[in-house]
């Protein structure tokens, strides 16, 4: 191997396994094994190569130098050298308990600071494949922004989670969203169990059962807390979670506020969570080692910072040898996987009833808000009277529960026309387009081929920054996330393809005017 910084891919398949893997100076990161060929219908693939060791030197270094200007800055603030635009407490307040950690917020105050005109865009226009920008600068290194007044326009939108192009202002979804604010209004001013509850709300819980091919369902206005405060009603005290290290903070919290005992399973790693089920039946709870009341594993149908698939048919195997049960978030994949766009339990020709619970969002593929959770009629039945977002929360806006019906009605092709399943043909082709074109460019991407989240790695911290910048000069509109949010060495830019993107718009990504230059200083190749 000559060129160390390459890719090397070496794949071969037996008759009881299926192996791929990638190196990165002779190092895999992950070793993408498949060791129950027989659970799956197609080769699982996934690659997330190994951070080349001189990038992660740099990267380091580069964090070190941040670090160091860091305190330079918080030394001329403190004698009033430089103007301090930090939070601070007032002398009179010393004695008390401080409101206001100062050291805290460091890496807020030094680094996110400096490349903060990345995020918080406002924009003043559906979010669909293209969208327009309210344009704004700063003249204090971002500490605050002034709006020009200018329009960006026609700015390609790689950001928004919008995988089947239902976020649109025209068209069948609008057209029934508007005759149901007609009909209803735009607010409810209640909770379900009490007078907020509409026949729409009935109507498209129905649906959305059938949609996902279970007994029953129920929905709720906010996606985040569909699983904050449902599985503090699912688990408590004396009951075990077996959490993926990459699951949203969601879930995290959710878990956290149950009170049960939560330990975390190295992500998509089959061995690490059969230690701990092996683990949990064996010894029980701690000190008094009884059995556990239940055991809960969660996991994700598609992580949202990765771009990886879950191994399904691997976690529904274990999930029934150690009596477990499931959890199954498909915040990102519902609607974006599958034949029919059911999500990574239709992408894996599993039955539904494998799942014990089955979440998911209407915020990505439906172009609404809120979320579900589908499964047995008594557990939906139980979290009716138990669900804190169920009986303290107002009712799921009328308009909003409309969209929902009407995208997926036409996902299921109970409009009476193909526009579904030609979303879903099209969403699958310009994610395979997209993928393969970066590839070829030389970039390192993460995830699952057929994962419509396509995480771009960066590494240094100066190209976080950088890279966001010379995308918007070139009319395109990208997600750029770095640490904490990911691993310090491990920054990355975040694609979200749409089957309304046209293969114009992904070669003007791919391929826009001077990015041969751009790609050459940024694809983390030295």
């Amino acid at each position: 191997m000559t060129d160390l910084t390459g890719l090397v891919l070496v794949f071969w398949t037996t008759e009881n396994h299926t192996v791929s893997f990638f190196f990165s100076y002779g190092f895999p990161k992950n070793q993408n094994v498949t060791h129950n060929s027989s659970l799956y219908k197609k080769p699982f693939l996934e690659s997330f190569e190994e951070t080349p060791l001189l990038v992660a030197v740099l990267t380091y270094m580069g964090y070190g130098i941040l670090t160091i200007f860091g305190y330079l800055r918080d030394f001329l603030r403190h004698w009033n050298i430089e103007k301090c635009h930090v939070a601070r407490e007032r002398e009179e307040q010393k004695d008390f308990v401080p409101l206001y950690q100062d050291f805290e917020n460091f890496y807020t105050r030094n680094l996110y600071m400096r490349i903060r005109d990345n995020w918080n865009r406002p924009i003043c226009s559906v979010p669909g494949a293209k969208m327009d920008l309210v344009e704004r600068v700063s003249r204090d290194y971002n500490w605050t922004f002034e709006h020009t007044g200018k329009v960006v326009k026609d700015v390609i939108n790689m950001g928004s989670y919008n995988y089947l192009g239902f976020a649109e202002n025209t068209g069948t979804c609008a057209d029934a969203a508007i005759e149901a604010t007609q009909a209803y209004g735009v607010g409810v001013g209640s909770s379900r169990c009490e007078m907020g509850n509409l026949d729409i709300h009935e109507e498209m819980e129905q649906l959305v059962a059938r949609f996902l091919g279970v007994e029953s369902s129920m929905t709720f206005g906010m996606g985040f807390a569909t699983n904050s405060m449902n599985i503090p009603a699912l688990t408590g005290k004396g009951c075990l979670i077996l959490s993926d290290e990459l699951n949203h903070a969601s879930l995290v919290l959710g878990a956290r506020l149950s009170g049960s005992t939560i330990r975390v399973f190295k992500h998509n790693n089959m061995q690490s969570l059969e230690k701990l089920l092996r683990d949990a039946i064996v010894h029980g709870q701690p000190r008094t080692h009884r059995p556990w009341k239940k055991i809960l594993i969660v996991v994700e149908g598609i992580y949202s910072m990765e771009g990886s698939i879950v191994r399904l048919p691997e976690v529904i195997a274990l999930k029934k040898r150690y009596k477990a049960y499931l959890y199954l978030d498909e915040a990102h994949s519902i609607g974006a996987l599958g034949p029919n766009g059911r999500g990574v339990v239709d992408y894996f020709g599993l039955d539904p009833k494998d799942v014990d619970i089955m979440m998911g969002t209407f915020t990505k593929s439906f172009g609404a808000a809120g979320g579900y959770i589908g499964g047995k009629k008594e557990l939906i039945d139980y979290l009716r009277r138990h669900s804190h977002s169920a009986l303290y929360a107002t009712s799921m806006s009328p308009p909003v529960a409309q969209q929902i019906i009407t995208s997926m009605k036409i996902i299921m092709g109970e409009d009476g026309t193909t526009l579904g399943a030609d979303r879903l043909r099209q969403l699958s082709e310009n994610t395979t387009y997209f993928r393969r074109k970066l590839r070829e460019m030389g970039f390192i991407i993460y995830g699952n081929d057929d994962s419509p989240v396509v995480p771009m790695m960066l590494y240094m911290p100066a190209k976080i920054g950088a890279f966001g910048r010379e995308m918007l000069k070139r009319n395109i509109g990208t997600v750029v996330v770095g640490f904490p949010a990911t691993p310090i060495i491990e920054s990355r830019a975040r694609f979200c393809v749409s089957a309304a993107h046209t293969r114009e718009m992904l070669d003007t990504v791919s391929h826009p005017k001077g990015f041969s230059y751009v790609s050459s200083k940024m694809s983390g190749h030295i």
